[in-house]
């Protein structure tokens, strides 16, 4: 009976015993686990297209129930003809079938090229990119502050949970949280550019440089006008990031892998560190993604009360006419940020948690 296989056993080529299990599975087992994640990878790159494409369905029929017609109001105060009036609307487009309308929107959009703004006349890909920079700068730096303030304060929340400082900060973040962002940015601009009985106004009361600096001080000057809107957008969006991670980071605290490496004789800190804050990252790795995501749409209301030259501001002045191109433009590139920072954190899941994507 030497000679015999058993169940789940096969010779090698030197006549050895190999184990293998139930016959197939382990060459099943690992062509799963390769293909697991390009699938994963597929899954999440067609959810993508499918939520790109349910925007620019939503962007063309959303901004059509608006009320006012562009044409009237980009000739307002201006004799105007019913003969010219169609001119207009024929060289817009807005003459043709709404069916026609939006294969013409999705056909173009797709290509690249989101029309031609009504108030502008200009491309609307053009000023997009010229107030990118403004936005980026501005959300951006707040976008990392507020991430990186709730990710600290949320750890230290959770590890003391219950004490005075951890009651403290919570309270005050569930304060600003609940604070709308225009209201907290006019009583920042009444009593820090105003200047409000001994307060005197020290920042700019709005825009983005004063016009007339260069090199360094230019730096300065532009520094200077952000910081009244990066606290407005630090202090109303730090609050999220620090409830998810304190709330995530409570939940792997009673972990028995922690009591074993406090067992072990690790600091405290140290158990913190390596053991729980990684652990208690993936909700939180989707908190800040989405607010990286938030950086391309920056903050309408924000930049428009501090004047803020940025994306912000466009689609307040878009929406007043309404300029159909640039709304809908706007929201493709808001809309399109966001489903990115969606699809870069669900890709980053699987580094994180093995398990995720298997």
């Amino acid at each position: 009976m030497s000679g015999a296989s058993t169940p789940g056993m096969v010779r090698d080529a030197a006549g050895g015993p190999v184990e293998t299990g139930p016959p197939g599975r382990p060459a099943r087992a690992a062509s799963g686990t390769r293909s697991a994640y390009p699938l994963y990878v597929a899954g999440k790159l067609g959810g993508a297209a499918v939520s790109l494409f349910a925007v620019l369905v939503t962007s063309f029929f959303l901004f059509r129930i608006i009320p006012g017609d562009p044409v009237k109001a980009m000739t307002h105060g201006v004799p105007t003809s019913a003969a010219q009036m169609a001119t207009l609307r024929r060289q817009f487009g807005l003459d043709l079938p709404l069916w026609q309308q939006f294969t013409d929107y999705c056909a173009k959009a797709l290509s690249g090229d989101l029309g031609t703004s009504y108030q502008f006349h200009a491309p609307v890909g053009e000023l997009i990119t010229e107030k990118l920079p403004a936005t980026l700068l501005l959300t951006g730096a707040a976008v990392v502050i507020y991430s990186a303030l709730g990710l600290w304060l949320g750890t230290r929340s959770a590890w003391r949970n219950g004490s005075l400082g951890d009651r403290l900060s919570t309270g005050v973040a569930l304060t600003l949280w609940s604070v709308p962002a225009f209201w907290l940015g006019l009583l920042l601009i009444i009593f820090f550019s105003v200047g409000i009985g001994p307060i005197p106004g020290m920042f700019p009361t709005g825009g983005m440089e004063s016009g007339d600096t260069t090199g360094f001080a230019y730096v300065v000057d532009v520094a200077h006008h952000m910081v009244l809107p990066v606290t407005t957008l630090v202090a109303v969006g730090y609050a999220q990031t620090l409830l998810v991670m304190r709330s995530s980071l409570l939940d792997e605290m009673g972990g028995d892998y922690l009591t074993t490496a406090r067992a072990k004789g690790l600091r405290d800190d140290l158990v913190r560190r390596r053991h729980a804050v990684p652990n208690a990252m993936l909700p939180t790795v989707t908190m800040v993604f989405i607010n990286l995501g938030h950086v391309a749409a920056g903050s309408i209301l924000v930049e428009t009360v501090f004047s803020w030259p940025g994306l912000g501001g466009l689609f307040y002045q878009a929406l007043s006419v309404p300029d159909l191109p640039l709304v809908q433009g706007l929201f493709v590139v808001f809309a399109g940020a966001m489903i990115l920072a969606n699809l870069l954190a669900d890709l980053l899941y699987p580094l994180l948690d093995p398990r995720v994507g298997r």
